[in-house]
């Protein structure tokens, strides 16, 4: 399994957010220096993060994003999942596909696929926004 650009650049934007809003919006165009991303490509992102709630927009002069809930709420597989969608590897073991395999009963390989969702579920829905910016200042603030 890949994660997109996008599922990427949510999760450095969410983290940005988290570390340099102490309060107040964080504009868009700051987020794409540091991050040194198109804040065009942003604008995309952050509209999808903001359709399911987890960032809020703040218009006028000091105006740009806001997380809606502390970073201990969030987690990586609830970020990943608004711009990724599901992250099974196949099909036949996304919950939210019904398997039309007729050899779904007899599928040894089923179980490997199930294997490696409950491992990159078991990595990211443990994960939070949190954790990161706790680890970002382990690593990048010293």
């Amino acid at each position: 399994m890949k994660i997109s650009t996008k599922g990427r650049y949510a999760l450095r934007l969410m983290l940005d957010i988290a570390l340099n809003s102490h309060g107040a919006a964080v504009p868009l165009r700051d987020v794409a220096q540091r991050q040194e991303i198109s804040d065009k490509y942003l604008e995309q992102i952050v509209t999808q993060l903001s359709r399911a709630g987890l960032v809020r927009s703040v218009r006028g002069a000091g105006g740009g994003y806001l997380l809606t809930r502390e970073p201990e709420e969030y987690t990586v597989g609830e970020i990943l999942r608004v711009l990724e969608g599901n992250l099974a590897p196949v099909s036949c073991v996304d919950q939210d596909d019904t398997c039309r395999c007729g050899r779904a009963d007899r599928c040894v390989t089923m179980e490997v696929w199930q294997q490696i969702q409950a491992a990159v579920s078991g990595v990211v829905d443990h994960l939070t926004l949190a954790d990161l910016v706790n680890r970002y200042h382990e690593k990048c603030t010293g």
